[in-house]
């Protein structure tokens, strides 16, 4: 194969769909600090998404921060090592210390028992991630939260769209994060939102994100410079236009593997609960050890065809310098997740990826099983 696939990458609306935004913004001068298109998608991201609330970010890491300094989250948290490293920098950057508990193995998101059996008192707020936009088990988190008073804070940065008993899952907890990274379903290039319960949170975010004005003349705290600005805005709007192509794509490519890998040893699935959406955000596969090679062997073997799946989530951001030290750390402590980390390879998954190319990477996996054989 003579060209790069990679795990995931944008989908782009042809480029002269987009030109008539830009130029609305040249003539209007206005490219950021709240203009008319930033105030249009919020709306619309509001209306697609089935919220109330929703703040707009220049990424999804500033959003996280933003929101925890929102709920002002202080001592102990509780949070997932199997996750993209930005959950957790966003706990150190609040001076929050985390406490990492171990996962589902179905699921792969925070195992609800574990996250309670951690409760100290000096804990105050449980972060779970919607890991490749499958639903945590959100009642028993809340159940767990009502008990012991604690704050619920979701990172939903894969879980764009998805819905659990007909219900958004961003309805769930105290607020939940958005990331509109370009490697997202939906992006904005960069970007992010929060969403929120009420009126009154979110204007304290939009304060927050804006260095903490309230107007002109007044700074209520010291906030950040998170504010998303005209051009990414309207870049939101135009793709947003093209998420019933960007999910059907997605749907289809997605079906494809699970048709080709349902029935192979040593290959396990990514299972969405009932209930639930499948928004398509990332494709896992699992390779245990009945699998006739090793998942590092078979990621070279695709590497070396120019195919750049990824080991994602590897290492767990508990394994890195920053966080290994902490007594939560331990890979006692977290066996499923150590487990699933030295198993997972995410497949490429986007709207431009062929069926020829998809049918390569298929055979890759196929072979390597001992499976001589495309997908139809």
């Amino acid at each position: 194969m003579d060209k790069f696939i990679p795990v995931t990458q944008p989908y782009l609306p042809p480029l002269e769909e987009f030109l008539p935004y830009l130029q609305k913004i040249w003539d209007s001068k206005l490219v950021t600090n709240g203009g008319p298109f930033h105030a249009q998608l919020e709306q619309a991201l509001c209306d697609y998404l089935g919220v109330e609330h929703l703040s707009l970010f220049s990424n999804g890491t500033l959003a996280l921060i933003t929101a925890l300094q929102a709920m002002k989250i202080t001592g102990e948290v509780i949070t997932t090592p199997f996750s993209f490293v930005a959950t957790t920098h966003a706990l150190h950057w609040n001076g929050v210390r985390p406490v990492f508990a171990d996962i589902d193995p179905r699921s792969m998101n925070l195992d609800p028992e574990k996250v309670e059996a951690a409760i100290t008192p000096q804990t105050t707020a449980i972060v779970p991630v919607h890991v490749y936009g499958n639903p945590c088990e959100v009642e028993a988190i809340e159940r767990i939260a009502d008990t012991y008073g604690l704050r619920v804070l979701y990172d939903a940065a894969h879980a764009f769209g998805v819905k659990k008993n007909g219900r958004s899952v961003l309805q769930f907890g105290d607020m939940s994060v958005l990331s509109f990274h370009g490697t997202k379903i939906f992006n904005t290039f960069e970007g992010g939102a929060i969403i929120c319960q009420d009126a009154k949170t979110k204007r304290r975010i939009d304060n927050l994100k804006n260095f903490g004005f309230v107007d002109e003349v007044t700074v209520i705290g010291p906030g950040i410079n998170g504010k998303m600005n005209e051009v990414q805005a309207a870049f939101g709007l135009l793709q947003l236009q093209h998420m019933d192509h960007v999910m059907a794509a997605r749907a289809r490519i997605a079906e494809r593997y699970q048709s080709a890998f349902r029935n192979v040893h040593g290959l396990i699935l990514h299972e969405v609960p009932a209930h639930s959406t499948r928004n398509n955000s990332y494709f896992p596969i699992r390779i245990t050890r009945e699998f006739p090679i090793t998942r590092d062997a078979l990621y070279d073997a695709m590497r070396e065809r120019s195919i750049w799946a990824r080991r994602y989530f590897y290492p767990l951001i508990s394994e890195f310098p920053t966080y290994r030290g902490l007594p939560s750390a331990s890979r006692s402590n977290l066996p499923v997740a150590s487990e699933i980390s030295q198993q997972v390879l995410c497949l490429p998954i986007y709207p431009a990826l062929d069926v020829k190319t998809q049918d390569s990477i298929i055979d890759i996996v196929l072979t390597a099983a001992g499976l001589n054989q495309h997908a139809s």
